[in-house]
């Protein structure tokens, strides 16, 4: 085994090396600078169209933008968020947290213009879903089939062996076992039956769950980490001195902490980051693509507040519990139960602190497998049509009952793995399809803004002004 884990830890130093992490940021600070900063700029309107009521609801689509969102979100708010910080600050000491803020602003640029090429690019299926994402925006964006099936191997990969079962899985089992003793074998059960029985019912069935747990899980993580914040406030600008400090110099060997160069930082901070959000990874267009809308460029708005919210919101709350606590420097704690050590001193009372990381993992992790269910499965119907949806379903739900007795540092490694080889070709086509996405912007907005214009007129004649 450790054999295996040194040949997958060399392939992904590799593949995770300087060229890629330029390729995901570079694509980022390319679209940021191409859009005018809208990430800031429209932030404001991209958060009121999520919560106001959907004028779109009338366009073609599967599900509601918000519907599509919690799908989106169901994936990606996920392990990534409590134990990926925790792992990117166990590698890379407390600035790794910095450089997640940093790929996920320029990812939320990255978001958005995902969002906006799914919903232009999509097409009915043979059983008359809506299908859309990285495969069918480079198709038939870019015009390159070969590149688009190799970004649906890629996906299927992902699904199979990266963030959609493996990691999920054994966290949950991990953190039941630590927490209550729950034997794993059967912890592994009961998520592999619950995972059979809501993704056997599609799309709606796993949107239906998505809306539900999601945002309740999210707000419900939030108030117990800004607990544990007013509780411990007077260590506030110490935590924040430190994670500014070390993401710009060398971490020193602190307690069980080995020390961490900036680049272990870096490549720590923005690898995890990734896995959070999945910003570039061309995941959540394939949900956006499912959304009821008449125009991209609203969902790609609303597409780009979940990078907001993975790891802005729920990330800084995970990492900045786990630097304040300091509990990132124990030599025995790794992962989700470092997270959950964190919590337990955080809160001052241990078994409400086990408490909120064991369930709130759960369901992170529980929704973050029928998201990815989904994404593997819409890469199938596009290489495999139809027919090989429900063979899909049966391989997902067999790995997923494999997956919490792989040992943790070799899922870990292959998660990144084929996270990177999925990016690829989706960033590919983002920046081949850029002036797509501005000139679409540039449109929506030039209309918005004659549209508001005419409103005024109208209100201005008739107050006889």
């Amino acid at each position: 085994m450790e054999n295996l884990i040194q040949i997958f830890s060399k392939i992904d130093s590799i593949l995770w090396g300087a060229p890629l992490l330029i390729l995901l940021v570079g694509t980022g600070v390319y679209l940021t600078i191409r859009l005018g900063l809208l990430q800031i700029v429209k932030l404001p309107l991209a958060l009121k169209l999520l919560f106001a009521k959907d004028d779109d609801a009338n366009g073609e689509g599967d599900v509601s933008s918000f519907a599509a969102l919690c799908t989106a979100l169901a994936a990606t708010i996920g392990t990534g968020n409590i134990v990926g910080v925790a792992t990117a600050i166990k590698a890379g000491g407390p600035g790794a947290l910095f450089w997640m803020w940093v790929a996920a602003f320029f990812g939320m640029a990255t978001k958005y213009a995902e969002g906006l090429l799914a919903v232009k690019y999509r097409e009915i299926d043979k059983n008359g879903q809506m299908s859309g994402g990285p495969m069918y925006y480079i198709e038939k964006g870019l015009g390159i089939k070969w590149l688009a099936k190799a970004f649906a191997v890629f996906g299927i990969g992902v699904a199979f062996f990266g963030i959609g079962t493996f990691p999920q899985v054994n966290a949950i089992t991990e953190s039941f076992n630590v927490a209550y003793g729950i034997p794993i074998l059967i912890s592994a059960a009961i998520v592999s039956i619950l995972v059979a029985l809501v993704t056997l019912g599609g799309l709606k069935s796993i949107a239906r769950v998505s809306e539900i747990i999601v945002p309740f899980m999210a707000i419900f993580y939030v108030i117990a980490s800004i607990a544990i914040l007013v509780i411990n406030a007077n260590l506030i600008p110490a935590t924040f001195g430190l994670i500014f400090k070390s993401a710009f110099k060398p971490t020193a060997a602190i307690g069980g902490f080995a020390g961490a160069t900036v680049k272990m930082a870096i490549q720590n901070g923005v690898a995890r980051g990734v896995f959070s959000n999945e910003s570039g990874l061309g995941s959540a267009p394939i949900a956006a693509a499912a959304a009821k809308t008449k125009s991209c460029v609203r969902q790609g708005l609303i597409s780009m507040t979940g990078t907001f919210f993975d790891t802005i919101v729920i990330c800084t709350m995970t990492g900045v519990v786990l630097v304040m606590t300091g509990v990132w420097n124990s030599p025995d704690l790794a992962g989700a139960s470092m997270t959950n050590a964190a919590f337990c001193k955080g809160l001052l009372m241990p078994s409400l602190g086990k408490a909120i990381i064991s369930i709130g993992l759960a369901f992170f992790a529980f929704t973050t497998i029928l998201g990815w269910n989904y994404y593997g499965e819409r890469c199938t119907e596009y290489l495999f049509g139809v027919k090989g949806i429900i063979p899909y379903r049966i391989i997902f739900i067999v790995l997923v009952s494999l997956g919490a007795f792989l040992k943790l540092d070799l899922i870990w490694i292959i998660a990144d793995i084929v996270n990177g080889l999925m990016a690829i070709p989706n960033l590919i086509a983002i920046v081949g399809l850029s002036g797509v996405i501005v000139r679409e912007t540039k449109m929506y907005f030039d209309k918005k803004v004659k549209e508001e214009y005419k409103e005024i007129e109208e209100l201005n004649v008739a107050s006889g002004k």
